[in-house]
């Protein structure tokens, strides 16, 4: 991608047709389907965990469902992005493959919103779903196809929507690109925890309750189909404002010829052409994820089931109860999103002023204090220390009020996180010259590695323990802490006036 200029090269670098200029309103909405994709992100991320365990899937089985996230960016983000680079479509690089994956995106979604049903028709069960409490194997496994089948589309957009920005980008810049691209984010991640926060959907919507899918069921049903409307929204947007310029055949031609990899394993082979530096900040990466994976994956399962005690398969009550705290932590999601929005405007200021590095350190130790917090609050909750207490119910109401502040309190870091290390990366790739896609994949592996990690480990670690999603946790506030001591000994040492100046991930 060109720097400032006027015009960008439509063959990432390739000396292929030249990329017009498009206005600042225009590359906004040519990012609006980073918002419907983050929507679904946002309810899959705040619903799908707990509305699994009433399926019958055990809870220290239910990180095990989320390997499928790894897995996708592992092989299918290195591949879309490395075919996406070279693509002579007329629709230009990056749309093609935007459009088929929120195609499959929808499909998922609607075959997760509907498992229920299909299980139900399959035998699951004959009883109202107000009375049967068993398990639903049927409707378990078609959530768990359609479970993957989205997480293997997302990460068919992902990259290509993040590479699109920075093709458009020209004078505007990458920092406004990735501005852009992390608000339209923070929109999604409002409008869909917004969505999961709410018990109201089976009520507007009251034709999507059946005996298979009582009140919880027909809100994740509905609120999942709303997201289908928002996503085909803007998707419909993307490909109208996002005018690509075909990339030149013989540009495509040019990059085979000067022996670029290609392939599933083309990122592996390339990783001995990293820039230096590059090795350091993968290291910084992967401890820094597996400090956040274990939130991100059971935020709102600790709410249900620490903070509001309740169980997905336990009594009336029980059910109740964990649902409603399902609910707040959709909402505090929610501040957290925008928090995160807020935040994004203010991450290119703290660079140039502190630097990326000091940014980046300082994120992981809030990250650090909040796992803590979190770590003692859920004890507490549970009665495993503070002892007795006179006024319990004004206790149990302070407890939930604080964790929901510790939401929002991760609003600036996980926004440093969504950009600081891809803005780090593309500085190292800018200083050699170029391999710029090479090197966000690279990168993407750090992330994926950790997910994987947590996602095999943490059902059980927590079960070893028997106390619920606490022990992942307190093992997340240790990895913050060494991401921290990590961040200071070995991230690379870069002007603070040069994070402006360098390109997203996605393009050569």
């Amino acid at each position: 991608m060109a720097g400032d200029g006027m015009e960008v090269s439509a063959s990432g670098g390739g000396g292929g047709n030249k990329q017009p200029q498009i206005s600042l309103l225009g590359l906004f909405l040519a990012c609006m389907v980073a918002g419907g994709v983050q929507y679904g992100w946002a309810l899959q991320l705040s619903l799908l965990t707990p509305y699994v365990q009433t399926l019958g899937i055990p809870h220290a089985l239910t990180s095990v469902m989320w390997l499928c996230g790894p897995i996708a960016g592992l092989l299918v983000q290195p591949c879309v992005g490395l075919y996406s680079d070279k693509c002579t479509s007329k629709l230009g690089r990056r749309r093609p493959f935007i459009f088929t994956g929120c195609i499959i995106i929808c499909i998922s979604v609607i075959v997760i919103g509907f498992s229920s049903d299909i299980g139900y028709a399959l035998g699951d069960t004959t009883e109202d779903c107000n009375v049967y409490t068993g398990k639903r194997l049927h409707a378990a496994l078609f959530f768990v196809m359609g479970f993957w089948l989205l997480d293997f589309s997302n990460n068919t957009v992902q990259g290509p929507a993040r590479a699109l920005m920075a093709d458009l980008a020209g004078s505007h810049g990458p920092s406004t690109a990735n501005a852009i691209f992390v608000s339209w984010m923070a929109i999604g991640n409002i409008l869909g925890y917004s969505s999961g926060s709410t018990d109201k959907w089976h009520t507007w919507f009251p034709f999507l309750q059946t005996r298979a899918c009582c009140e919880a069921c027909a809100n994740l049903k509905a609120a999942f189909l709303v997201s289908v409307v928002f996503l085909g929204l803007s998707t419909v947007v993307t490909m109208i404002f996002a005018r690509e310029v075909p990339l030149d055949p013989a540009a495509a031609a040019k990059q085979d010829e000067a022996g670029e990899s290609s392939g599933p394993f083309a990122v592996f082979k390339g990783m001995k052409n990293m820039p230096p530096g590059m090795p350091q900040v993968l290291i910084v990466t992967g401890l820094t994820w597996l400090s956040w994976f274990p939130f991100i994956l059971f935020d709102t399962d600790w709410m249900g089931r620490e903070m509001y005690h309740g169980r997905p398969d336990g009594s009336p009550e029980e059910v109740a109860r964990f649902q409603e705290g399902v609910r707040q932590g959709a909402f505090g999601l929610l501040l957290n999103s925008v928090v995160l929005g807020a935040s994004s405007f203010l991450i290119e200021p703290m660079c140039r002023k502190l630097t990326a590095k000091v940014v980046w350190v300082m994120s992981s130790f809030l990250v650090c204090v909040a796992m803590a917090l979190v770590t003692v609050l859920s004890s507490w909750s549970l009665g495993d220390i503070g002892g007795n207490v006179q006024d319990a119910a004004a206790v149990d109401k302070g407890l939930k009020t604080t964790a929901l502040a510790i939401f929002v309190f991760l609003g600036f870091p996980f926004a440093v996180l969504c950009s600081v290390p891809f803005a780090v990366t593309a500085q190292l790739a800018a200083a050699k010259g170029g391999g710029q896609g090479l090197c966000t994949g690279v990168l993407n592996i750090s992330i994926v590695v950790p997910q994987m990690v947590i996602a095999i480990g943490s059902g059980p670690w927590d079960e070893l323990f028997g106390k619920g999603n606490i022990p992942a946790f307190g093992l997340a506030a240790v990895f913050a802490f060494t991401a921290a001591v990590a961040g200071i000994i070995m991230l690379p040492k870069q002007p603070k006036t040069s994070f402006r100046s360098v390109s997203m991930g996605g393009g050569h």
